[in-house]
């Protein structure tokens, strides 16, 4: 009895454990940060983590999807040159030298270069791979070193920061490509194994189980205000590299690509999450195929009851209860001249599938949205005022109808980027009065300080703007220097602070 009793103590503790866990994450005590390897950096919170399998119980053999998986993933080390800043500096000894008090002067600095990395997955015979996004975004430099120990040079072919995922591709032939499995039919508690290459280490292989699936952890909304989010979840032990790597069933398939960690330390000690390989492949066969992603847009605001207070459902019409009885995702609003519009669909609707998948989320619902390229029919399922019914949503091009959406928010260029107002609920969400979303970046000002899509712009020169005509006065009364100072959603950082030199016209003008 003894015996028994042992494994079954461990057991408890270990479920113990995992409620913990889960719960330290649901009260957002884990901080975002990149999770590639990255020399000299501290790393805590939520990070990046740069089908069919045996019944629990059952053994399980894990040897041939090991070995033939760890010759499909690749080491990726990156490198970024140090940009070169220029910034206004105090000149404390003006009063010592004329000029009638202290002044600003500008000077500039380099700042160091930094190594990374993390892991890639082979998915053709001649050299493409799949990898994250914050993998290799920026780098000047990438290299590749494959099973047989051969480092090659990378070229990045394109990436998709809504979904942190990346393509890059090497000048070889029979490379060893991984199979790609059916993220749809993953199922809780099937066993499945991460490979890559943690902690700057070889290849390391590490086994759990899928603890959730169509999980959204905010995580990619540092890379995108429109971030793509349906995680797989998984207990298998992800550590800093791993960014990148493959998740596979036991049969060795694909079926998810592993993007990043639940941790209190940036080390393993929570979740893993991946990015469903259904998802990744339509990603990678865009890249390759056009060099962009082509993404589908169905043209409905989204929003969760079971994040909503009892007043807030009340508010917008619907019961919790509704929630929980399973009609799925409620429609908060129509976007004019959507596809969604044009078949039909209303604010107030509850999405309960798409093309018979069901929706019990809204992670889940663009995630299958974002599977489908502009064109493309879908079916969708919804309930109003609890009756069923279906239409059919021809898709639009998303990045025309994001463009629309800025415009009829009060949205412009300016700086060479598209920006857009926060709403009140997106300002209540960051904690602040307001600012302006970075929705693109192009040409321009914002290019060369780094600034990525999503963050928010909280003032300029030390003066607020939360509307377009507040940045246009800002950038009026600029004198050859702007400073931005911003935050990005989910970062618990603090504030973010960029310089550059503003002449006005060009990239720069305010539309």
């Amino acid at each position: 009895m003894k015996k028994i009793a042992i494994p079954i103590v461990a057991s408890a503790l270990t479920a113990l454990g995992s409620v913990w866990a889960y719960e330290k994450i649901q009260d957002n005590n884990f901080n975002t940060e990149p999770q590639s390897w990255n020399a000299g950096t501290t790393k805590s919170g939520l990070h990046f983590a740069s089908n069919s399998g045996a019944a629990m119980g059952q053994p399980v053999d894990f040897t041939d999807a090991a070995e033939n998986t760890v010759k499909s993933v690749v080491h990726i080390k990156i490198k970024k040159a140090g940009k070169t800043i220029t910034a206004p500096v105090w000149d404390p000894f003006a009063d010592f030298f004329g000029g009638g008090g202290g002044q600003q002067r500008m000077q500039q600095y380099k700042q160091p270069d930094v190594e990374g990395g993390g892991s890639g997955v082979i998915i053709s015979n001649d050299g493409y791979i799949l990898t994250n996004n914050h993998v290799v975004a920026g780098a000047d430099e990438v290299l590749v070193t494959i099973n047989t120990r051969t480092t090659l040079t990378a070229k990045v072919i394109g990436t998709d920061p809504q979904t942190d995922l990346a393509v890059i591709k090497v000048e070889a032939k029979n490379l060893s490509a991984v199979t790609f499995g059916n993220s749809d039919e993953v199922r809780l508690g099937q066993w499945v194994l991460a490979v890559g290459f943690p902690l700057n280490l070889d290849a390391t292989v590490t086994a759990g189980i899928v603890s959730a699936k169509g999980r959204s952890i905010g995580i990619n909304q540092r890379q995108s205000n429109r971030a793509v989010e349906s995680f797989i979840q998984t207990d298998a032990a992800i550590n800093p590299g791993n960014s990148g790597g493959a998740l596979v069933n036991t049969q060795g398939q694909l079926i998810g690509i592993n993007s990043a960690i639940a941790s209190p330390t940036g080390s393993y000690a929570g979740y893993g999450y991946a990015v469903p390989s259904n998802l990744a492949r339509k990603v990678a066969d865009d890249i390759i195929k056009f060099g962009d992603v082509r993404r589908g847009y169905l043209g409905a605001s989204l929003a969760d009851l079971d994040r909503m207070t009892e007043k807030e459902a009340e508010e917008v019409g619907v019961s919790k209860a509704d929630y929980n009885n399973g009609l799925g995702v409620y429609v908060s609003d129509i976007v004019k001249g959507s596809g969604a519009e044009s078949a039909g669909l209303k604010k107030g609707d509850m999405i309960t599938a798409i093309n018979g998948v069901a929706t019990n989320s809204s992670a889940v619902l663009i995630e299958q949205i974002a599977r489908y390229h502009p064109g493309d029919k879908v079916q969708v399922d919804y309930s109003r005022s609890g009756k069923a019914g279906k239409v059919h949503v021809e898709l639009k091009d998303q990045k025309s109808t994001e463009q629309l959406t800025a415009v009829q928010g009060g949205g412009a260029k300016a700086l060479g980027a598209l920006l857009k107002p926060l709403t009140k609920q997106e300002a209540g969400t960051l904690g602040v009065d307001g600012g302006l979303a970075v929705v693109e970046v192009g040409k321009g000002e914002l290019a060369s300080t780094g600034v990525k899509p999503g963050f928010v712009i909280l003032s300029v020169n030390d003066q607020a703007v939360k509307s377009m005509a507040e940045l246009r006065n800002a950038l009026n009364n600029a004198e050859g220097m702007v400073q931005l100072s911003g935050t990005y959603p989910g970062n618990r950082r603090g504030q973010y602070y960029f310089s550059f030199p503003y002449s006005g016209g060009g990239g720069s003008s305010v539309e």
